[in-house]
């Protein structure tokens, strides 16, 4: 009997060191992480070759390991401009040399981030586990304090930080957020509280609502844009913006502030189409150049309005296009 209970502790023992050793044969899962770069969701992951996918839309990049001072640095073999950077829950995405909007985990937020509420006045920023607070009421010189990240999640971040007899606590959501007294949107929802007592605002950049992706156009003045055919918008790098207007493809330059969004110094190329396509042609570029504001809608669309009320309605690109 002691014999068999030998044996079977001698087998049990041997079947643990084969599962060990068929686990130690196994490749390793690769990691994947999720990254918003503005309006362009990503999925980025190890491949079993050592390459970097990126994923997006309809559209996979594979990129090799370079060597970086910082971070992991990863480039396209054949395109020196195509390179994806990542260190910590923060990235950046360059594709054929147009830079997009910091790649930001969920939950994540830009650094510096900058939050602000009216009626008191408030203004909070936090960079470098500093919290700088603009209080209402007050007019003094900011107040800095050492900051902790209290809680993370996929949704925000809760920062608090304590000194001078002031406790503030500021809870951010990435949530689209409407500005109490200037109408204009920003993504991230805002709430602070100074020793027990709560304010609300917005925050983050609101670029972030419009770059990363082709705008399609639907609608021009609220007449659906003509079958086989493409209007897009796309807000770029350095202010510039740039799209297909029908016939002619156009090129200029937005301004975009907590007032509202203009764009200007447009251009177009000069190729002649049937009159039905010119004059849905003109009618944008007219329109495009009157807009004076933007908002989201409950779809995720965007409306670029001028000050009369008409709008161009557009929604976002799904096939990954780069212009």
């Amino acid at each position: 009997m002691q014999c068999l209970r030998t044996l079977r502790t001698a087998c049990v023992f041997a079947a643990a060191l084969a599962l060990v050793a068929c686990a130690s044969l196994m490749p390793e899962k690769s990691s994947s992480n999720t990254y918003s770069c503005g309006q362009l969701d990503i999925r980025v992951a190890e491949t079993d070759a050592g390459l970097l996918g990126i994923d997006f839309a309809d559209q996979r990049l594979l990129l090799k390991p370079v060597e970086s001072a910082s971070g992991a640095l990863y480039a396209a073999p054949d395109n020196p401009n195509t390179r994806f950077w990542s260190k910590g829950e923060r990235a950046s995405l360059t594709i054929d040399g147009e830079r997009y909007p910091e790649c930001l985990e969920p939950g994540a937020i830009e650094e510096p981030f900058e939050a602000r509420g009216n009626e008191p006045f408030w203004r909070v920023q936090v960079a470098g586990g500093q919290l700088t607070l603009e209080r209402p009421y007050e007019s003094t010189t900011p107040l800095r304090l050492d900051a902790e990240l209290e809680q993370s999640g996929r949704h925000g971040r809760t920062f608090v930080a304590e000194g001078s007899g002031v406790r503030v606590k500021l809870s951010v959501a990435r949530q689209l957020c409407n500005d109490t007294m200037s109408g204009s949107q920003y993504p991230v929802q805002a709430h602070l509280t100074i020793n027990g007592e709560a304010f609300e605002g917005c925050g983050g950049d609101p670029e972030r609502l419009l770059r990363g992706v082709d705008w399609v156009v639907e609608t021009i003045d609220g007449s659906p844009v003509m079958d086989r055919t493409r209007v897009t918008v796309r807000f770029l790098d350095q202010h510039r913006v740039a799209g297909r207007s029908s016939c002619n493809r156009y090129t200029g330059r937005y301004h975009l502030t907590g007032e509202g969004l203009t764009l200007g110094s447009l251009a177009s190329t000069r190729m002649a189409c049937a009159p039905s396509l010119m004059n849905q042609e003109h009618r944008f570029q007219e329109l495009l150049g009157q807009v004076n504001r933007f908002r989201i809608g409950t779809r995720g669309e965007l409306r670029l309005l001028a000050p009369d009320g008409r709008a161009i309605v557009a929604h976002r690109s799904s096939d990954g296009s780069i212009p």
